[in-house]
């Protein structure tokens, strides 16, 4: 990335790709602080265990990690669906489950919830494992590519179906590093 790494940049170049910025790390850190609220008043006194969806939603769950108050325990969990900038439909567990979630109140932290198609198949495995609850958060949902109807009990921001990188998300493995989100610029 060069002498900017701290910097906001307009226009981010990601192997072959060119990103314009679309929503700003102070946005993306105010709807972080509002989820973590919202997390910790419904699941105060139940001892919650995240999730975070690996590779994506480390930063996103670093973030949200910091705001939550309430007494809770984290273990990582990585599925892949994605090759270059298309879903590839087929879900692969590539990480299982660490810890037993039986009686437990678990909360998935995902980057983003598109086909939905992930997270249906995350939350069939997870309750096999009877937990006492599974709650989805994501930073990132985009209503219209959902293929399949999931329950998202907490998002930060809708947003339109475009392919973006950033703050987590990548393209290719690379672009995962910044601060702000970035949308593909049309060819």
């Amino acid at each position: 990335m060069g002498s900017k790494d701290c910097e906001s940049m307009e226009k981010l170049q990601v192997k072959d790709k060119t990103f314009a910025i679309s929503i700003r790390e102070a946005e993306i850190q105010k709807e972080v602080r509002r989820v973590a609220a919202e997390i910790n008043r419904d699941l105060a006194g139940k001892e919650p265990l995240f999730l975070p969806v690996l590779n994506g939603a480390f930063i996103f769950a670093a973030d949200l990690l910091r705001e939550v108050t309430i007494p809770c325990e984290v273990s990582f969990i990585k599925l892949a669906s994605y090759q270059g900038t298309q879903t590839t439909g087929a879900v692969r567990e590539v990480i299982g489950l660490a810890k037993d979630i039986t009686g437990r109140h678990v909360v998935i932290v995902e980057d983003i919830i598109d086909s939905g198609l992930t997270m249906a198949h995350m939350i069939e495995t997870l309750e096999a494992h009877n937990p006492a609850s599974i709650s989805v958060c994501s930073l990132l949902v985009k209503p219209d590519a959902l293929k399949v109807q999931v329950p998202i009990h907490y998002r930060c921001m809708n947003i339109p179906n475009d392919f973006i990188v950033g703050y987590g998300l990548d393209y290719d493995g690379f672009g995962r590093n910044t601060r702000d989100v970035y949308t593909l610029v049309k060819d």
